[in-house]
């Protein structure tokens, strides 16, 4: 089949929530991805609409605002703005960068709900929940806290132990109690509107596993355990006195789940922009020529590759994804990056401590990017990559190729004379360069577009070593002369395949080459730059980072870890006394674990067949963020047999994995010898 010619793209990066500032590990995973997919496409000439925004709705904001003793507006436009700051300097092209608060967004998801309404999409469904009388208002689960039944955490969240990793339901808490008054919750009626997602199934089967068989692997493979895991109604509306109005009768006090109404956020920014710009919103959802695609993290994957499109589906006039090409998460300096914790790299403070470096860290994040499986940043790595990428192979070649041109030939391009096979050699690796780079980009693959770049350099270093041109200036000028214009001509190559992925290193060599009327297209070429054109100065592209600025870096995240050592430590007081009769009923053993697989549904927990000497069992441990399927495979394991069984995602577990907890939320094993035989007690 030929593949399908698009004349328009709209490219959109997933929605930052509003009550905290942006890290590294966003900008990795999501914004600078689509920002180097979107400067190559306009680069070829392409009609892009890049939409962005800050995602304002939702239980967290309300919980931070009640927390700081402000209003979630005030939270809101306070980190809208931090955020939309760091995007801009770190050269995130968004064409517009909207909100969710916005009036316009406001009324574009209540028109889109009510008309889905009208239809006959939703279904009415009554339940029971949690309800705070002294609050007068239903309790979110991010609004109960209890002790977790898993570990026995005491602030465990409804819908989520953070101590122990597992999923939880506000009734399985034990002694549960509302954030709002700290008053028991009782359990009372109340009506919400589902969106009957099991009836998409089959659609959701054809569009993903059929249609889309190029999608990464972490894509579809979590889209197909959830379709394997078989799909229920989802209610789109929450009890809430925080986000947009839902627009029929008999829904006071109720509005449209945040994750309804920030997808619809697409949609309404798209509109915003094209009045803007004068141009029709429509031919950007609703043309077949048009190309959809999402940029988003693993988290939210089954949000825009199975709920969005079953609403726009069930709408019945949109086009749906083409691609959604998810990250999966980045760590820091081996941990999981915390906002809680303070364990992050924030963008406004990198800002800060290295000023004009904004390309360094695109330059490192890409190079690390977590396209396939979690990757880790460490303030080492960054500064290897700079001195000996960055500095002493892109930087190094460009300089000596304007330096010895300004000394030889008055900055003025010199002439090409008769080629040797070293030339030719030369001009014909470079000729491959623009392709190789556009097909890693057009299969989503930046870390590899990204080595071919560098590539380019480390061709332009090999040839100034292999001719030498210093040494021969005194005897053979007229050589000198074509050495130093294939240079300049890999150079210039090198400047404009850079501009989607370092937009400030390429306004600097666009000054230097003067390539302004240039285009990708013309990269590659061994004529770009004509005979006589004078070149502009040269200039430090990049400069070595020393050892001391790194310390501090690390430091300063030493000393953060150090600040969270006594409330971890605090976070479990001493459980009630038991007697050593009480002690001896735990039936410890060792146990090796067989195979490994993700729950479907569920991004934390890890299903485990484990041999424990005496029988096979499956366990479940809310593990995932920690440890890879893979990884688990064929450890040996400390296993608590006689606890009693559990239904946890409708698996039953028999038993218990011990696991220990660092100060700075990793979780290590407590394991036996490796030499220890299988069903060895424990005492």
């Amino acid at each position: 089949m030929a593949e399908k010619k698009f004349n328009r793209y709209t490219i959109t990066a997933a929605l930052p929530y509003a009550n905290g500032p942006v890290h590294i590990g966003h900008l990795a995973g999501v914004y600078l991805p689509a920002d180097i997919y979107v400067r190559y496409l306009r680069a070829m000439g392409k009609d892009v609409a890049f939409i962005g925004g800050s995602d304002e709705h939702g239980v967290a904001i309300t919980l931070k605002a009640k927390k700081e003793g402000k209003t979630p507006q005030q939270i809101v436009d306070h980190y809208h703005e931090l955020i939309k700051k760091s995007f801009i300097s770190f050269g995130i092209s968004f064409d517009i960068y909207s909100r969710t608060s916005s009036l316009k967004h406001h009324e574009t998801a209540s028109e889109y709900f009510h008309e889905l309404h009208k239809k006959g999409v939703f279904e009415e469904i009554e339940s029971q929940q949690f309800y705070d009388e002294k609050a007068d208002q239903f309790l979110a689960d991010r609004y109960i806290k209890g002790t977790c039944p898993t570990c026995s955490y005491v602030e465990a969240y409804g819908d989520q132990c953070e101590y122990c990793g597992s999923t939880l339901s506000p009734s399985e808490l034990i002694n549960p109690k509302s954030m709002l008054s700290g008053d028991v919750p009782i359990m009372k009626a109340t009506k919400h509107w589902y969106f009957p997602l099991n009836k998409y199934e089959n659609f959701l089967r054809e569009y993903i596993l059929r249609d889309h068989k190029e999608w990464k692997s972490n894509v579809s493979g979590q889209c197909k355990s959830w379709l394997d895991g078989g799909l229920r109604a989802r209610p789109m509306t929450r009890d809430l006195n925080w986000g947009i109005k839902v627009p029929i009768k008999g829904a006071m006090g109720k509005v449209l789940y945040v994750w309804f109404d920030a997808p619809i956020g697409y949609i309404s920014a798209t509109q915003e922009w094209a009045t803007e710009k004068g141009k029709n919103w429509e031919d950007y959802w609703k043309k077949d020529d048009t190309k959809l695609v999402h940029f988003i993290g693993k988290d939210n994957i089954v949000f825009h590759c199975i709920i969005f499109p079953s609403i726009l589906k069930a709408e019945g006039s949109y086009i749906l994804p083409d691609n959604v090409p998810a990250n999966e998460f980045l760590n820091l300096e081996g941990n999981k990056i915390s906002t809680s914790r303070n364990w992050a790299v924030w963008l406004h403070q990198y800002l800060t401590d290295f000023p004009d470096k904004q390309d360094v860290l695109r330059y490192v994040l890409t190079a690390n990017a977590p396209e396939t499986k979690d990757n880790d940043f460490t303030w080492k790595d960054f500064q290897t990559r700079n001195n000996s990428e960055l500095v002493a192979i892109y930087g190094n070649f460009v300089n000596r190729a304007v330096v010895l041109t300004h000394k030889f030939f008055e900055g003025k391009v010199p002439e090409q004379q008769e080629l040797q096979k070293v030339d030719e050699d030369a001009l014909r690796a470079l000729s491959f360069f623009p392709d190789r780079i556009s097909d890693a980009l057009e299969g989503f693959k930046f870390r590899e577009a990204l080595n071919h770049l560098i590539d380019l350099a480390r061709l332009g270093n090999k040839y100034l070593a292999e001719t030498q041109p210093w040494k021969l200036i005194k005897t053979d000028s007229e050589r000198v002369a074509t050495i130093l214009n294939i240079s300049l001509q890999m150079a210039t190559s090198l400047g404009l395949l850079s501009k989607p992925f370092l937009p400030n290193t390429y306004k600097k060599l666009s000054k230097i080459f003067k390539f302004e009327e240039m285009n990708w297209r013309d990269a590659g070429c061994s004529d770009n730059l004509k005979k006589g054109v004078l070149l502009g100065p040269a200039v430090l592209l990049f400069e070595k980072i020393e050892d001391n600025v790194i310390e501090a870096q690390i430091k300063k995240l030493m000393d953060t870890k150090e600040e969270n050592v006594a409330p971890a430590v605090k976070i479990i007081p001493v459980k009630k006394e038991i007697n050593y009769d009480d002690f001896m009923k735990m039936d410890l053993r060792v146990g090796e674990i067989l195979t490994a697989e993700s729950v479907p549904k569920s991004n934390k927990l890890l299903k485990f067949i484990v041999d424990t000497g005496l029988d096979r069992r499956t366990i479940v441990s809310g593990v995932a963020k920690h440890f890879s399927p893979q990884e688990m495979v064929g450890k040996k394991v400390t296993v608590l047999l006689n606890l009693a069984s559990r239904k946890i995602m409708g698996i039953t577990s028999e038993g218990m994995i011990l696991f220990a907890e660092n100060e700075d939320g990793s979780l290590k094993f407590v394991a036996p010898d490796a030499t220890a035989i299988n069903g060895a007690e424990i005492s």
